[in-house]
């Protein structure tokens, strides 16, 4: 990747962020995302061939509204400014910004008037369909600006100063529904500031595999926790192709693994021939997660668990100087919000917090990528297809799809449970088709028939949502008749279970996993 060829995005708080990354990279340009506090030395040190201002949901007359050094606007590359950005540069440059009379929010009609450079091979003789988010509008225009287009409600609806490569657009062009959204943010990117179209998987893995080789010393080791996830073994095998056998891979079997789990990571890491430890940890975490139900003591307790049992294989291993994780992106962008990191609604199961305590250095090669990209990389590196679409699982385990007291009874109804849904949803084709798919044993019984007896036995909830990055999700609308099977099979085949229910939440309000 040239150094040149990156647009750097600023966000002031818009949902949709992560998106306008997203679309740039499509177009095969590398974008990043930094907060709108970062200094200007920060953003000059980033060498953008072009700047994004994010949408956001402040208006520039609140008194803590966000806002960016107007030298910004003079560094000599081109800046668009979208929603809120769009309107802080018409503020910061003398222009006039006002509550309007009619918000628009959702859809809108846009008219363009100018088609030479930001709306280049669209039509002037036709309005397009594009998605509006706001309150306050451009009413005045900054010096040396003209408007080239409009809609209904908004006479100011793009934006430019061709002489300063300033430009504006009122509308969202990363959201799917503005059908514009890829002319308009190729025009800027390719066009305007002159990016290449140079960043690709292939591309990425030579450069990130030369900068590992160049990070880590010729004697020096590295450990990577392996779950048998994408990410982990994406990772794993990045750093193996940089150093080799210096890569010590450390697979801990927690006891909260799905059926068959534990045989067919140790078979796959065997066939990607990775120098592999596996320690079967099993009892020392279910001992310690006996007679706890609240769900933060049980992802603290296997948090401490696990970094305790990578210690000591770290130790054995002997001089280890890196740790290798599989980071991605949206983590990085959680934590530098401009608004600061989120608030806790739950503890991650993450080995974050061993380089402190281990003093190893970090090796995170995926800390760029989204995790659709992650699976092009997975792909370009020739991975099984089984990895390439595996599901995520969350590194609590089982443990927190048990509510309640973790058991070995309890942890066999629900692997078996699981197994079912899994085995289902594979047959029927959905399993590529949502984000994740899995059974959850509740902790109450209900009152059942079977045969002549009555039984009071346990319930098991089936979640199956869709999403692209899960930080939102929507259920999943299974059909009917594969619902149906997967009840009656749980229900005839796994000892203890009497009643299946189907969870239909979304996220937000709920989360994707129950605890």
């Amino acid at each position: 990747m040239e150094q040149g060829d990156r647009i750097l995005v600023l966000d002031f708080g818009s949902q949709t962020t992560q998106l306008i990354a997203r679309r740039v990279r499509e177009l095969h340009v590398y974008s990043e995302i930094k907060p709108c506090v970062a200094s200007i030395e920060e953003i000059k040190a980033f060498s953008p061939r072009g700047i994004i201002l994010s949408g956001g949901p402040a208006s520039v007359y609140d008194e803590h509204a966000p806002k960016i050094p107007k030298e910004i606007f003079s560094l000599g590359v081109p800046v668009l400014g979208i929603c809120y950005g769009m309107q802080l540069m018409t503020h910061l440059l003398g222009g006039k910004v006002e509550a309007s009379a009619k918000r628009e929010f959702g859809p809108a009609e846009l008219k363009i008037l100018d088609n030479s450079d930001l709306f280049y091979g669209l039509s002037l003789d036709r309005s397009y369909r594009v998605w509006m988010s706001h309150g306050d509008r451009v009413e005045a225009l900054p010096q040396g600006f003209e408007a080239i287009a409009e809609s209904e409600h908004s006479p100011y609806a793009a934006i430019k100063n061709s002489e300063t490569r300033l430009y504006g657009v009122q509308f969202h062009p990363e959201v799917a529904h503005t059908e514009i959204g890829r002319e308009v943010l190729s025009n800027f990117v390719l066009r305007i500031c002159g990016c290449k179209p140079t960043w690709t998987m292939k591309s990425f893995i030579e450069r990130v595999v030369e900068e590992i080789r160049q990070k880590v010393g010729p004697e020096e080791k590295v450990i990577c926790a392996l779950s048998g996830g994408i990410d982990s073994t994406v990772t794993a095998v990045l750093v193996h192709r940089a150093i080799g056998e210096r890569l010590v891979c450390i697979f801990v079997n927690n006891g909260l693994l799905r059926k068959g789990e534990v045989e067919s990571v140790l078979n796959l890491m065997a066939s990607l021939g990775l120098n592999l430890r596996y320690v079967d940890a099993s009892e020392r975490f279910l001992e310690r997660l006996k007679g706890v139900t609240d769900p933060e003591k049980k992802r603290q307790i296997i948090g401490h668990t696990f970094i305790e049992i990578f210690e000591e294989e770290a130790k054995k291993v002997g001089d280890v100087t890196y740790l290798a994780q599989g980071t991605l992106y949206p983590d990085v962008i959680e934590s530098v919000s401009f608004k600061g990191p989120s608030a806790t609604i739950k503890t991650h199961h993450n080995v974050g917090a061993l380089p402190e305590r281990m003093k190893l250095k970090l090796i995170e090669p995926l800390r760029e990528l989204f995790k659709d990209e992650v699976r092009e990389i997975a792909r370009e590196l020739g991975l099984p297809e089984d990895i390439i679409y595996r599901q995520p699982f969350p590194g609590p385990g089982l443990a927190i799809r048990i509510l309640g007291e973790v058991t070995k009874d309890r942890l066999e109804i629900l692997r078996e449970a699981d197994a079912i849904v899994l085995e289902e949803i594979k047959k029927s084709g959905w399993y590529r088709k949502v984000w994740q798919s899995f059974a959850v044993l509740l902790p109450i019984r209900t009152v059942g028939v079977m045969g002549d007896y009555r039984t009071y036995e346990h319930v098991i909830a089936i979640r199956c949502v869709d999403s692209v990055d899960a930080m939102t999700a929507d259920w999943t609308r299974l059909p009917y008749d594969l619902l149906a099977r997967l009840s009656n099979r749980i229900i005839n085949e796994v000892r203890g279970v009497n009643r299946v229910v189907y969870d239909i939440s979304s996220k937000p309000p709920a989360t994707i996993e129950w605890e």
